[in-house]
């Protein structure tokens, strides 16, 4: 059974920093994405990033690019996401999630998530 927990939501103030993890078992990083997905109030849900479990390759939302980094130990199946420079709008619950290799990576086509973190940005 596939397993994700996320940790490390809070609440900051705007300009600050905060950093998630992902926690996974029952599955081998090598043949997925694993990222994050987020979804504030009365949004739809949109991807944060996501990196390569097989090669390490990053891709990122382009408002979260440069402000956002992911990254993984794979044989600890974690997954970290370095959130710096925070804003307002990006208050949502962040959601750990897997896509299958070659699938289109949007929050529909995630193959397993879990439960998620919430994090509030104070202006």
């Amino acid at each position: 059974e596939v397993q994700l927990q996320a940790s490390g939501g809070g609440t900051v103030q705007a300009g600050g920093s905060l950093r998630l993890t992902c926690a996974a078992s029952g599955i081998i990083f090598d043949a997925y994405h694993i990222g994050w997905f987020r979804q504030a109030p009365g949004k739809e849900r949109e991807v944060v990033g996501t990196i390569s479990g097989r090669d390490g390759s990053t891709y990122y939302t382009d408002s979260m690019r440069g402000r956002f980094t992911i990254s993984s130990v794979n044989d600890k199946n974690l997954v970290y996401l370095q959130m710096n420079n925070l804003k307002p709008e990006d208050t949502a619950v962040y959601y750990c999630a897997i896509w299958e290799s070659g699938t289109y990576l949007t929050p529909q086509a995630a193959r397993y998530w879990g439960k998620g973190t919430q994090v509030t940005v104070s202006s």
